[in-house]
């Protein structure tokens, strides 16, 4: 049985889910707005630890960087890593607060935590092999800690958080150094999406007398597992279409992409995951046709998740308990198709397109919800 290693322990981890939440969406906002390059330094910005604003100081960073500063997208870069540092400050807390009691366990965090923050100026300062030298001995240590520790205090899962937090960061660099590539850009909007699922797990389990008993637990969390999956699937599809600026292949036709069912596509090329580094990504560099093959394979995916969560949908709403949870479902459900056909009619409004990232968000946080809390009867 889990025990939480402190009496607030549950309410930094629900704060922790918040922030994150917040962090996702305005990540997205980042991405939408075409500001994921406007500081062209990690962690810095424009050697600023905030952003130029005074005249002397844009004239300066424009002297010194090739990109030239844009303050109306630059900020928006910067404050999302400032929100990203301080949900890994309260996940060290949460660390901390699990691992105590364990022999070492502080020291242990605390080490890890130490080679992690060395690696920073390291990096700054171009000793790029000893950066990658005390991260990694960072998260390896995280990693051993994890494997030697059981999870009855919750020390195992906030240290994999850890780990996933301290990767966070080093995608963060790599979408800056490598010019948005798709692949990172992808791979980062999992990580923030693993890093919020972990930590609505966290808060569930750290919180007392919130299991929901049911008869069926066992084939229900069954299905619970593959309508994970698939959402994973598609919104790892949607950070594939934002990444390569797909989400107007079709136009603003909808069912039908470029007045066809079917348009000419370009499979081969659409979902090549490595070409290179060097390339600047930013603007997209597919063709049409491979373009139109992301989109259609968005829609085919929102299809099959969308039957499957209905039918999930009215099984909540027949289980003893649940039927809260199966309406919230099905609302969420409408609610984010909704948001996806306006994107495409509309033309990509970014208010609408932020809202569609934090749906995903959302039926994510329904579904791991309902993996940590249902259980069969003892």
């Amino acid at each position: 049985m889990t025990q939480s290693p402190h009496k607030h322990f549950h309410r930094l981890a629900w704060a922790a889910v918040v922030l994150t939440l917040v962090l996702i969406v305005f990540g997205g906002f980042v991405r939408l707005s075409n500001a994921g390059l406007s500081c062209p330094d990690w962690p810095t910005c424009y050697g600023k630890a905030t952003w130029p604003v005074q005249e002397h100081h844009i004239a300066a960073a424009n002297e010194s960087f090739e990109r030239p500063v844009e303050v109306h997208k630059a900020w928006r870069e910067q404050v999302h890593r400032h929100i990203a540092g301080t949900l890994g400050l309260m996940v060290l807390g949460l660390a901390l607060l699990a691992a105590r009691k364990r022999r070492f366990g502080t020291a242990v965090m605390l080490v890890a935590s130490a080679l992690v923050a060395a690696s920073i100026p390291a990096w700054m300062r171009g000793m790029i092999e000893l950066s990658a030298a005390l991260a990694i001995s960072g998260e390896l240590l995280l990693l051993v800690a994890a494997l030697r520790w059981s999870n009855s205090d919750l020390s195992r899962l906030t240290s994999l958080l850890l780990m996933v937090i301290v990767f966070q960061a080093v995608l963060g660099m790599w979408t800056v150094i490598w010019l948005v590539k798709p692949v990172i850009v992808m791979a980062h909007l999992l990580g923030g999406l693993l890093t919020f699922a972990l930590l609505i797990w966290l808060a569930w389990k750290s919180t007392p007398d919130t299991d929901l008993v049911h008869g069926d637990a066992k084939p229900l969390r069954v299905a619970l597992w593959i309508g994970l999956a698939l959402l994973v699937a598609q919104i790892a599809l949607g950070g594939w279409t934002s990444a390569n600026y797909a989400a107007l292949a079709c136009g603003s036709d909808f069912p039908t992409c470029l007045g066809q069912w079917w348009p000419q596509t370009d499979f081969g090329e659409a979902f090549v995951l490595w070409r290179g580094i060097g390339v600047d990504y930013e603007g997209g560099v597919l063709d049409g046709a491979a373009r139109v093959a992301i989109q259609l394979s968005h829609r085919v995916m929102a299809v099959l998740l969308s039957a499957y969560l209905l039918w999930l949908g009215w099984r909540l709403l027949r289980g003893p308990g649940l039927r809260f949870w199966g309406v919230l479902l099905l609302l969420l459900l409408v609610v984010q198709v909704t948001l996806g056909i306006s994107n495409v009619v509309l033309n990509l409004p970014l208010a609408v397109a932020v809202a569609h990232n934090a749906g995903a968000a959302l039926l994510l946080f329904v579904l791991v919800t309902l993996l940590a809390r249902v259980r069969a009867p003892v």
